[in-house]
């Protein structure tokens, strides 16, 4: 049994009223915000009964209203990076704006993680509508999008669906950063990561991928558990913000399959994820450098937290040979990621 309760509103002058939602199970305890579907807290017990938020977040409302890396917030209408901010539909070619070095990132300059959601309660839990313009942050189409989470005993879900007028770009995401040992410890390199996927995408100096390539024998095999603390230590680059490859298969989409483990030894948590999105973005914090004051005055530092975003691929809308990045009028847009948490 999940109780869902709503607290009380606060009021952002130009920007709206942002509605807070709680919702508690038997082993979780959750808070939304209807400022970018933001997931605020996320409380669970470790091993000896201890309760500890393992999500990076801000105190109030007021601190996500800039926040520069998305903590916790919904992404749209594309998630991840567009190269040069240029794609084409419906016969036309379309420029957006550029936010991230040469290209366009999640989803514009004020994406629908700045964006007040329409909130309605649920049994479990809580589901946000949104309208975004025709033609708003360069996107074509008039888009409604719905996102709900349901929080039932170890599990969250979170669904995405969406309808447009026009053919657009679609890739939809959740952006939370986890630390299973607590926000606001210092490093993730004690937790053990496993991503079960076959390939995953090289990207070039400004992040955009390059091909499909195998894990194997290379840095990026995680398919069976490895310290991140030792395998960052082997990886080019400032650490993990790529793309790993899952079944593009429908039949196994449906399924939800689970792509991703984490656990933390000293506390015993664990966190399982599963989707029907053909990706996950796997993230270790590479762009924190404690400039963030964090709840309670947490410090955020480079590594102080993971990622496991399940989406698209990158820049799909450009690459005919990922999967199809483009939502048509009649289509019905329906992702669904869960994520599990537990004691081991």
């Amino acid at each position: 049994m999940t109780d869902v309760t709503k607290d009380a509103c606060e009021c952002l002058p130009g920007v709206g009223t942002v509605e807070k939602f709680q919702l508690k199970s038997e082993s979780v305890t959750m808070e939304i915000i209807s400022l970018g579907c933001i997931i605020t807290s996320l409380k669970t017990k470790d091993k000896n009964g201890k309760i500890d938020d393992i999500v990076l977040g801000f105190d109030n409302p007021e601190g996500y209203l800039a926040n520069p890396r998305f903590f916790g917030a919904v992404i749209g209408r594309v998630a991840n990076r567009i190269a040069k901010g240029k794609f084409t539909a419906n016969g036309k070619e379309y420029q957006l704006a550029i936010n991230d070095g040469p290209n366009a990132i999640h989803g514009g300059l004020k994406g629908f993680d700045k964006a007040i959601w329409t909130p309605e309660a649920l049994p479990s839990g809580v589901r946000f509508s949104l309208t975004s313009a025709d033609g708003e942050e360069g996107f074509p189409g008039e888009l409604k999008v719905w996102v709900t989470y349901i929080l039932e005993g170890e599990v969250l879900t979170i669904n995405y669906r969406a309808q447009t007028t026009k053919s657009t770009p679609i890739n939809l995401t959740n952006h939370s950063y986890f630390n299973l040992a607590g926000h606001g410890t210092p490093d993730i390199y004690d937790h053990e990561v496993s991503i079960m996927a076959d390939a995953y995408l090289p990207v070039d100096d400004t992040m955009i991928p390059t091909e499909v390539k195998p894990v194997q024998d290379s840095p990026f095999d995680l398919r069976k558990p490895v310290q991140m603390g030792q395998r960052l230590k082997q990886l080019p680059g400032l650490g993990f913000d790529h793309n790993f490859c899952l079944s593009t298969a429908k039949e196994q989409q449906k399924q939800q399959q689970l792509c991703a483990r984490v656990y933390h030894p000293p506390s015993g948590r664990v966190l399982e994820v599963g989707t029907s999105q053909p990706g996950v973005q796997f993230y270790t914090a590479n762009f924190l450098d404690s400039s963030l004051k964090g709840k309670g005055g947490a410090m955020y530092p480079k590594h102080s937290a993971f990622c496991l975003e399940t989406q698209n691929w990158p820049d799909a809308v450009n690459k005919p040979h990922f999967p199809d990045a483009l939502l048509r009028p009649g289509e019905d847009y329906n992702q669904t990621t869960w994520f599990r948490f537990y004691v081991a």
